[in-house]
């Protein structure tokens, strides 16, 4: 995929939260980069300051922490998604996230430099602010649907709730990744795996 049809891909994407004309799109589009990510590789590591927020154009990714020397996968981001350490990039302090490639990854980004320098441009900057705040919701909407599901559902409950509305997970991402976004263990997936195809046949 080269370059131009990511930025078309991303500017339609856009569409959801602001619409750019011609002048706009021009001066937005001189702070985007287009970059792969290699399986395996990190967009944002625990420690580290991350500076940038990707599209994803193509590819996935997961969000996961380490404890005990076990990483526990927290979140998956796949194609027209948005990715980042997000509070890493906000605060310009270390982030407490791991943001790994699961297969090649193909990303629009932009430095919270670029932001700023953009927030700062009176082209941009109303539609920039429209953005960052439509963008900072979808994110704590996310985090509190995640939160909420872990309060009051059972883990068979989280996995049928998975099966209505993230089969692309389920299709794309290896069973001890699911099992841990699911809060258990490889063997208590099977086992829910079989219980929910024997109530179907």
């Amino acid at each position: 995929m080269d370059t131009s049809k990511a930025l078309t891909i991303f500017r339609e994407h856009l569409k959801r939260y602001i619409d750019f004309n011609e002048a706009e799109w021009i001066l937005f589009s001189q702070h985007l980069t287009f970059s792969a990510l290699k399986k395996k590789h990190y967009f944002a590591e625990y420690g580290k300051v991350c500076d940038r927020v990707g599209f994803i154009v193509s590819g996935a990714v997961r969000y996961f922490h380490m404890k005990d020397g076990q990483d526990i996968t927290g979140y998956f981001s796949f194609e027209n998604e948005f990715v980042s350490s997000y509070k890493s990039y906000l605060t310009g302090q270390p982030g407490y996230v791991y943001v790994q490639a699961l297969e090649d990854t193909k990303l629009i980004t932009f430095t919270r430099r670029d932001m700023d320098q953009m927030l700062a441009n009176p082209m941009l900057a109303y539609k920039m602010e429209r953005f960052g705040r439509l963008v900072a919701e979808q994110y704590l909407c996310c985090y509190e649907d995640r939160m909420v599901s872990f309060i009051t559902q059972t883990p068979e409950e989280r996995y049928l709730n998975l099966l209505n509305t993230g089969r692309e997970i389920l299709q794309r991402m290896p069973q001890h990744y699911i099992a841990n976004f699911l809060g258990i263990t490889p063997v208590s997936l099977s086992r829910i795996r079989r219980r929910v195809l024997a109530a179907v046949k």
